[in-house]
C-alpha cells in the first residue's frame, strides 16, 4: 500500500526505507537500516527526482501510481547514478515511456551502461541551465567527485529546495518524521551522517568544499538528500559539520581515540592505562576502541572526529598486526590529514608495528608525531608506567590551549555569530606597512562552534585577498537595513590597489578591534575577528578556514540580506544607451557593450563575474 509524504502544495516524498539490510554497498554495517529517498511533483509537469533501490521498489511505484492518478509522468531528473537510486531507471521507462530523462552529459553515458538497451528521450543539462514546470523552475548544479563523477544537484527555486543527491545524507531508515528537525537527529542520526560522510564520501574533501562554496550562494530552505532525513529550519546543523569533515577539522580537538591491535591482551592493557592517565589528566573526550573487534568504517568516522589518535600494535609477520594494517590502509585511503599521532608498539623478539605504522601513514599531510614512543617486549614492566604516563603528558601538552586562551574566550560574544545570514558585509584588513583597507563581500558564514570557526570566501583579485593571505586576520561588519548605497561605492566599486578606501571618512563610524584592524561602527550590528588557519584554493577564489578570536553585538538591528539589499537599496540599473545592446551588471549597474559575454569576464567595478550580468537590448 502506498505510504507517501506531501511536503508541500505539490510536493511529495515518495522513498522508503529498508530495515533487514545488514551491509551497505556490501561493506559498511547498518545497525539500522537506511532509507533511499525520491520525490515527485505534481506541478503543470510531473516531476519525478531519481528512483530508489530494488529493495524498497514495491512501495516505489505504490507511491508514483497513487499520486499520479493517470496523469503521465513528465520528466524523470536523475541526480546520481549509483543503483541504489537508479536501479529502476529501466522499470521507470517501461511504465512511463514517454518520460524526458534529465542528465548532465556524464550522467547519461552511466545511464547506457547500466542499461545499454535504454531508448528515453533525454534532455541534457549543464551548470546553470533551468527547466520550467509551470509554478516550478529547477535549476542544475554540477558537483562531480561527490562522490561520483557524474553527480550533480537540482535546485528548485521557488520552493528553494536543494536535492543534493548524497550529500548531506546518513545511514539510518526514516521513522515516520522525514524531518531533521523532529526526528532528534543529534541522538539518532550524527554519528550516522559522520559515519556516511567520512567512509563514502570522505577522501573527496575539496571536491565537496566547491560543492559548500557554491551552495553558500544559493538561498536555500531545505535540503533534500537521497538518504536520511530533509533537513529545513536549521540548515546549519549538518551543513556545519559538512564543513568541518570536508576541511578535515576536528569536531572535537581536544578528544583523543586509542586504537588497538591486541594477541594475547598485553597491547589491550597498555591501551587501557593510558586511557587512565590521560583521564586523570583531565583529558574528558577518550574513545578507545580494538581494531578486531570495531569495523574500521567506526573508526574512520571517530578518526574524523578527534584531533589526536594512538595507534597501539602488535608486530605480526615483521610487520603490523592485520587488522590495524587494514584499518591504516583505510585511513590513508580516505586522506585525512592534519591529525596528531602517537604510537605504541609491541613485540616479543623483534618489535617493528612503529616502522610500518609510519610507512602507510607517510603521504598524509600535516600530521605531527609524538616524539615520544613506547616499545613493549611481551608485556608492560613495572618501569614502563612511568614511559605511559610520559606519553600521556606529551599528548595532553598538544591539546592544552596555547598563550592566553582564556583572554581570547572572554573577547567572544556568542550572540555576535546570531547577526549572520546569507547577506552582505564589509571585510577590513591591514598590510604589513600598516595600510588600512576593506571591501564588500557575500560570503561568510558560521561553521563550527566547538571550536569556533568560520568561513570566508575571497576572490583573488581583490587586494583584501593579498592582505589576509599575508597577514592571517581579518575583521567582518555585519551590515544593516539602514545602510547606504555610497558605502557599497567607497567599499565595492573601487579597488585598495589605487584608493585609500577610509580617506574622507568620519572617524567616529569606525573603531578598532583588538587585532588593530577597523570595524564598522555605523551600518553594522556586529563585527566578528578572525585568524586563518588553513586556506583552500578554490579556482577564482580561495576559502579561508578561520577562528574567532573576537565578536561584539553593536545593536538589534535587522542584517541586510542579499534579497533586500537588490529591492530596496542598489539603485535600478540603467545602460548608458538603452538601445545599445549589451550587458549590465546586477550588483552595480555597469554596462558592457556587445553581443557576447566572456564566461570569465569579471566586472571592472564591483569584481563580480559574468553569472551576474544579464542582457539588455537584445
Amino acid at each position: 500500500m502506498h505510504c507517501e509524504f506531501k511536503m508541500d502544495e505539490d510536493l511529495y516524498y515518495i522513498g522508503s526505507s529498508d530495515r533487514r539490510i545488514h551491509l551497505f554497498e556490501n561493506v559498511y554495517p547498518l545497525s539500522n537500516g537506511v532509507s533511499y529517498n525520491s520525490y515527485l511533483y505534481l506541478d503543470e509537469k510531473t516531476v519525478l527526482l531519481d528512483t530508489v533501490d530494488e529493495s524498497v521498489s514495491k512501495v516505489f511505484y505504490e507511491n508514483i501510481e497513487y499520486l499520479l492518478n493517470g496523469r503521465k509522468l513528465d520528466y524523470l531528473i536523475v541526480n546520481h547514478m549509483e543503483p541504489d537510486h537508479a536501479a529502476n531507471i529501466g522499470e521507470v521507462l517501461l511504465r512511463y515511456p514517454d518520460v524526458t530523462v534529465v542528465v548532465n552529459a556524464n550522467s547519461k553515458k552511466f545511464l547506457l551502461n547500466y542499461f545499454p538497451d535504454c531508448k528515453a528521450k533525454f534532455l541534457i543539462v549543464k551548470e546553470g541551465d533551468t527547466l520550467n514546470t509551470g509554478k516550478r523552475t529547477f535549476t542544475f548544479v554540477m558537483a562531480p567527485m561527490v562522490h561520483w563523477p557524474e553527480v550533480m544537484f537540482t535546485y528548485e527555486t521557488t520552493g528553494k529546495v536543494l536535492y543534493s543527491a548524497d550529500a548531506f545524507g546518513t545511514f539510518g531508515a526514516v521513522s515516520g518524521n522525514i524531518y531533521a528537525d523532529v526526528a532528534s537527529w543529534d541522538k539518532l542520526y550524527l554519528e550516522e551522517a559522520r559515519r556516511y560522510y567520512t567512509n563514502i564520501v570522505g577522501k573527496y574533501g575539496p571536491q565537496v568544499v566547491n560543492v559548500l562554496k557554491k551552495a553558500a550562494t544559493i538561498d536555500i530552505a531545505m535540503i533534500c538528500p537521497l538518504h536520511g532525513p530533509i533537513y529545513r529550519d536549521n540548515l546549519n546543523v549538518i551543513i556545519s559539520k559538512y564543513v568541518n569533515w570536508a576541511t578535515y577539522t576536528p569536531e572535537d580537538p581536544d578528544g583523543v581515540m586509542i586504537a588497538y591491535s591486541s594477541v594475547y591482551g598485553d597491547t589491550a592493557n597498555a591501551a587501557e592505562i593510558l586511557a587512565r592517565d590521560l583521564a586523570l589528566k583531565g583529558i574528558k573526550k577518550i574513545a578507545v576502541y580494538d581494531v578486531s573487534k570495531t569495523d574500521s568504517s567506526y573508526l574512520i568516522a571517530e578518526a574524523f572526529r578527534v584531533k589526536t589518535i594512538v595507534l597501539a600494535a602488535t608486530t605480526y609477520n615483521m610487520g603490523v598486526f592485520v587488522k590495524m594494517e587494514d584499518f591504516l590502509h583505510d585511513l590513508a585511503n580516505h586522506k585525512i590529514k592534519n591529525r596528531t599521532i602517537a604510537f605504541v608498539q609491541n613485540g616479543s623478539w623483534a618489535p617493528n608495528a612503529t616502522k610500518c605504522m609510519k610507512d602507510i601513514l607517510s603521504d598524509l599531510e600535516g600530521m605531527n608525531y609524538i616524539e615520544k614512543e613506547i616499545t613493549i617486549n611481551s608485556a608492560l614492566k613495572r618501569n614502563q608506567m612511568e614511559e605511559l604516563d610520559i606519553l600521556a603528558s606529551a599528548i595532553v601538552s598538544t591539546i592544552a590551549p596555547k598563550d592566553n586562551g582564556e583572554t581570547i574566550r572572554s573577547l567572544l560574544d556568542p550572540s555576535a555569530v546570531f547577526k549572520l545570514t546569507y547577506g552582505l558585509f564589509v571585510v577590513t584588513t591591514k598590510d604589513k606597512n600598516g595600510f588600512d583597507n576593506g571591501s564588500i563581500n557575500n560570503s561568510f558564514w558560521q561553521v563550527a562552534d566547538n571550536p569556533q570557526r568560520v568561513l570566508l570566501s575571497v576572490n583573488k583579485k581583490n587586494l583584501t585577498h593579498d592582505t589576509i593571505k599575508e597577514t592571517g586576520v581579518f575583521n567582518v561588519s555585519v551590515l544593516t537595513e539602514e545602510v547606504k548605497f555610497d558605502l557599497f561605492k567607497r567599499f565595492g566599486f573601487q579597488t585598495g590597489r589605487n584608493a585609500n578606501k577610509f580617506e574622507g571618512t568620519k572617524e567616529e563610524n569606525f573603531a578598532r578591534s583588538e587585532n588593530g584592524l577597523y570595524y564598522l561602527k555605523k551600518y553594522s550590528n556586529a563585527y566578528i575577528s578572525a585568524k586563518v588557519v588553513e586556506t583552500i584554493d578554490c579556482g577564482s577564489h580561495t576559502l579561508f578556514v578561520c577562528e574567532l578570536v573576537e565578536s561584539k553585538t553593536l545593536s538589534n538591528a535587522n542584517s541586510l540580506t542579499y534579497a533586500y539589499y537588490f529591492a530596496n537599496i542598489k539603485p535600478k540599473p540603467v545602460p548608458e544607451e538603452k538601445k545599445k545592446e549589451g550587458w549590465v551588471c546586477k550588483i552595480c549597474g555597469y554596462f558592457k557593450e556587445g553581443r557576447d559575454l566572456p564566461p570569465d569576464f569579471i566586472c571592472p567595478l564591483c569584481k563580480h563575474g559574468a553569472s551576474d550580468f544579464e542582457k539588455v537590448g537584445f
